[in-house]
Order: structure tokens, then C-alpha cells, then sequence
């Protein structure tokens, strides 16, 4: 890598740095995304555990199943909506 003289850098347009920045910061915002979606996938497969051990119980609390269902609706909701902002923002180049 070659670097700029420190003159020509400092003389750089605000919008020129951030031309220059854009694809840092467009890869920052995806990998944000998809770490949100990871902490999505691990609460759902935590909660779905919670289910099934719910579900194996000798008694079964129908309101604690149901918002636990709820909860993995919602979760799952969620990650599908973050997928499909994710393809709207960053879609996939054509070849």
C-alpha cells in the first residue's frame, strides 16, 4: 500500500473522505446486521431447548409454552425481516 503525503490528506474534501470511507462503513453496517442475526440464532435455539423442556414436563403450563412460542415467532420474524433488509441494502452483484 502506498500512502498519501500527509499534505494531499489533510486537503481532502469531507465528502471525498467519506467517499473514500463508504465501502469501510458499508461493511461495517453488514457485519453489524449479521451479528444481530447471530444473537438471533442463538436465542432461538435456546429458547426452542426451553420448549421442548417445557413440552416434556409432567405438568405442562400452557401460558409459559405459549409466550415462549410467541417469543420464537417474533424471533424468527425478526431475523427474516434483518435478511430481507440485508438483501435490499447489499444486493447480490450480478456476474
Amino acid at each position: 500500500m502506498k500512502l498519501k503525503p500527509f499534505a494531499e490528506l489533510i486537503s481532502m474534501s469531507k465528502e471525498k473522505l467519506a467517499e473514500a470511507l463508504a465501502p469501510v462503513r458499508a461493511r461495517k453496517v453488514r457485519s453489524q446486521a449479521e451479528l444481530e442475526m447471530a444473537k438471533l440464532d442463538d436465542e432461538l435455539i435456546r429458547l426452542e431447548a426451553e420448549v421442548q423442556e417445557q413440552c416434556s414436563k409432567e405438568d405442562l403450563n400452557f401460558p409459559t409454552l405459549l409466550d415462549k412460542l410467541d417469543k420464537v415467532a417474533l424471533l424468527e420474524r425478526r431475523k427474516a425481516q434483518y435478511a430481507d433488509v440485508l438483501s435490499q441494502l447489499f444486493p447480490a452483484k450480478e456476474k
